[in-house]
């Protein structure tokens, strides 16, 4: 089953907390703090697979969660980090962020990667709160949670020269008999169903990637007959064949619709070069169309050519003169290699307050995260918060929207009362 659009949950992994811990050992009374740090949770990574040409895997599995780091141990022993969560996708796949619909990465190379979600860092031990002040610190941190977003994956095929027309102008054979790809052939009432790629040799050391595009109706950007979803396939290639059916009533007004539907989806896509085949002249009255259809066509500026996909008249011309155009067209810039991190853009340290009935919320990425690396249990733990919200300047805040004295304050999953 081809799919090539489906939406996904991912989570990193939390690290791992860090430990609280005293040296007890016999003949040392006063062993000192020794918590070690806890493991890096595993991050969401996104790798590019080039067999792989669909989406139906994430058909059956729509969450993919990392694993967590684990805890830190006595004697200074970090937790284990955990492995990266890697999801293999097609290349040519668009990962958007589902809510809002910002563009997230767009793979196409072969084993290129794009972390998006790093795993939280493994929380810090107490050995590392000990000073001369305090040698027996009672404090440590949690691991930071992992990130977590809803992901809109969208595969848009890879090819040199994509394939357009109306439904039954004959696409799929035009495919078929150029390459090795066995595309499901008949006069169908409507169009193919799924797009279908194949590969042409021109010669020893020459090749052409073709996309059977499904054949394209009126209102095709407007999502009418699946159009929307079929016309993002023809945006990664270069040049493309436009496929005539010469038993259509008016092949030239057929010609004009298509172009109009593609540049209503995408303005570039009617910029790109065409070549124009008139098929199906192994029947006598397509023949007679022909000199009219040509001259229509070379008037606005289009090259057209007489072809039969069925007995392959003209076939074989037809691909040297794409290959040559081809040649000619400028390859789209693309980013290459291990891509960075995925970020938001928004600063973790911004934060706003919201005065509820029941008390206040204080909502923000830093101050959230801080609360959920917390051990609440331990005054020292709870002091080194107290100090935070002073350095943010939400205390100040608080103070200003009128908090008192055994408000509730609600930061992330936590209730806190406030206290002098």
């Amino acid at each position: 089953m081809f799919i090539d659009e489906i939406q996904i949950y991912v989570r990193s992994g939390k690290g791992g907390d860090g430990a609280i811990h005293f040296l007890r050992e016999k003949y040392v009374p006063r062993g000192g703090p020794d918590g070690g740090d806890g493991g890096r949770g595993g991050d969401i990574v996104f790798q590019v697979v080039p067999i792989l040409n669909t989406l139906s895997k994430f058909h059956k599995k729509e969450q993919f969660i990392a694993e967590d780091g684990r805890n830190g141990k006595k004697k200074n022993m970090t937790g284990r980090s955990a492995d990266p969560l890697v999801i293999k996708v097609p290349p040519g796949t668009v990962i958007y962020n589902a809510d809002n619909g910002q563009v997230i990465g767009d793979l196409v190379e072969p084993d290129q990667r794009l972390v998006v979600c790093r795993g939280g860092r493994g929380g810090r031990g107490n050995q590392h709160f000990a000073s001369s002040r305090n040698q027996a610190p009672r404090t440590g941190e949690r691991g930071e949670p992992g990130q977590e977003m809803n992901l809109r994956l969208e595969l848009k095929l890879i090819a040199d020269i994509g394939l357009v027309g109306v439904p039954n102008a004959g696409k799929s054979s035009f495919l078929a008999s150029v390459t090795n790809a066995k595309p499901k052939i008949a006069n169908y009432p409507f169009t193919t169903l799924e797009p279908n790629l194949g590969v042409a040799e021109l010669d020893i050391e020459n090749t052409l990637i073709l996309a059977d595009i499904p054949g394209l109706i009126e209102g095709a950007h407007q999502g009418v007959g699946l159009g929307d979803a079929f016309l993002r396939h023809i945006q990664r290639t270069r040049v493309l064949i436009h496929m005539l059916d010469g038993h259509s009533m008016d092949p030239v007004l057929d010609f004009s619709q298509i172009n109009a539907e593609m540049a209503l989806f995408d303005s570039e896509l009617g910029e790109k070069p065409q070549i124009v085949a008139f098929n199906k002249m192994d029947m006598p009255d397509v023949q007679e169309k022909w000199p009219e259809v040509k001259e229509a066509i070379e008037a606005k500026g289009y090259e057209v050519m007489a072809i039969s996909a069925l007995t392959r008249e003209n076939v074989r011309p037809l691909l040297y003169r794409a290959a040559e155009l081809l040649k000619t067209t400028p390859v789209p810039e693309t980013v290459t290699g291990e891509l960075p991190v995925y970020s938001p853009g928004e600063d973790p340290r911004d934060y706003r307050i919201e005065v509820m009935p029941d008390g206040f919320r204080v909502i923000g990425s830093a101050i959230e995260r801080a609360a959920a690396m917390t051990y609440w249990e331990y005054e020292g733990s709870v002091r080194r918060f107290q100090r935070l919200l002073t350095v943010l300047g939400i205390e100040d805040e608080l103070l200003d929207l009128g908090v008192q004295v055994g408000d509730t304050v609600y930061i992330g999953e936590f209730e806190l009362v406030w206290q002098d």
